[in-house]
């Protein structure tokens, strides 16, 4: 291999149909790696795959009590193995105590905090041979002592997560895999409506938090892929257990 010749990596990317999901994989498909896409919607995923060949796609819900193994099964064959796992998958609710649906309160946690442990558990062993990393995507709005009325549930799993992050970060070191966290800021990725706020409400959310977001502007999907991507490089390979804010600055606001 000549100096600076990259090597293809085989990545796995849950939620990969749609906006950070979709961003994230095309940003490694386009430096040669091969993706597999995972979602439940079959339409959006053949959107994300379509006329990229390094791209598979997979329906399949990864809190079925079979999804964690059907992902890893299929990114085996399709594959080869597995080098980066990226749980980026996640699904929100917006409500205060006293108003919460159990049944969307349950989605939610089984998608954004036990779907990742199941997944990650099931891919050990391959991301045990390649050497791997786990990339786990969480929420600025999450850091620290934040408050997110109206999404306390939400909010909940992916501070979850970022425990997760640096926990594994620690258990999983004698297996030489990393485990990294982003957190997102204000990113338009179409979550808030698929979870059913309207799109007006949802643009005046955008124009009452762009004031305390110092880069002046809302996030791209491809400003967080880009950071999935230089993560899992070798050049950051002494990066493990962070959780790094990716958010123009407003969790420092």
């Amino acid at each position: 291999m000549t100096p600076g010749q990259h090597t293809p990596r085989r990545v796995v990317v849950t939620g990969g149909g749609t906006g950070i999901g979709r961003a994230t994989a095309h940003a490694f498909a386009d430096r040669g790696d091969r993706v597999l896409v995972v979602g439940r919607s079959p339409e959006p995923l053949a959107e994300a795959a379509g006329g990229r060949p390094g791209v598979r796609a997979l329906a399949a819900d990864i809190t079925a009590p079979d999804g964690p193994d059907l992902v890893v099964e299929t990114a085996l064959r399709e594959l080869g193995g597995i080098d980066v796992l990226v749980n980026n998958a996640a699904t929100a609710g917006f409500d205060v105590l006293g108003g919460f649906d159990p049944a969307a309160v349950r989605h939610q946690v089984e998608t954004n905090l036990v779907a990742p442990v199941l997944l990650t558990q099931a891919a050990l062993d391959p991301l045990t041979e390649s050497a791997g990393t786990v990339v786990n995507i969480g929420s600025a709005g999450c850091i620290g002592l934040r408050a997110m009325p109206e999404s306390g549930v939400y909010a909940a799993t992916k501070v979850g997560l970022d425990a997760l992050t640096r926990t594994w970060a620690v258990e999983l070191a004698p297996r030489r895999i990393r485990v990294l966290g982003i957190a997102p800021g204000l990113v338009d990725t179409g979550v808030a409506e698929r979870a059913g706020m309207p799109r007006q409400v949802y643009e005046d959310v955008l124009a009452a938090m762009l004031p305390r977001i110092p880069a002046g502007r809302v996030g791209d999907p491809a400003d967080i892929a880009w950071w999935v991507v230089a993560l899992t490089e070798p050049g950051a390979a002494y990066a493990n257990g962070a959780v790094i804010a990716v958010d123009g600055g407003l969790s420092v606001t």
